[in-house]
């Protein structure tokens, strides 16, 4: 199985955790990363995911994330047949920069693309290629699985 983490996925540890959505996806993503850790699940990464975390203005932040581009088994950069995918799921009201990291996705094949984006999980169902879920969702499904 191979997901795909977008960059608010990547920082969510760094965010305030007084919330308990917040505590929760925190949780789940750390479980993912240790599942990619141990080979359990392996991660794509993009030109947009390095593109985004270079304007992260945390430092700290920056490096953690890139972390995880080490342990990526799969990467893609932009193509006109990526750039048609992220038109498309723009024309499914999808902003653009998501559509992009979507398209990414779905280019390197990956079974689920993680968000906490709620603007994202809204338009969850209108793509097809791929599983778009919180992290917290795709854990308990994983779980339920075994």
């Amino acid at each position: 199985m191979k997901v795909y983490l977008d960059n608010c996925c990547f920082n969510r540890p760094f965010d305030d955790q007084s919330s308990l959505t917040v505590r929760l996806e925190t949780e789940a993503i750390l479980d993912v990363q240790g599942k990619i850790e141990s080979g359990i699940i392996s991660v794509g990464w993009s030109y947009i995911l390095d593109l985004e975390n270079n304007f992260n203005p945390f430092p700290e932040r920056r490096a953690e994330t890139l972390k995880w581009k080490e342990r990526a088994d799969s990467f893609v950069d932009e193509s006109p047949k990526l750039l048609e995918k992220m038109d498309e799921l723009i024309s499914l009201g999808i902003k653009p920069l998501d559509a992009l990291h979507i398209a990414c996705a779905i280019m390197l094949k990956c079974d689920y693309f993680l968000t906490v984006d709620k603007g994202i999980l809204r338009k969850a169902n209108h793509i097809l290629q791929l599983a778009v879920v919180n992290p917290v969702n795709a854990v308990i499904q994983w779980e339920s699985e075994q």
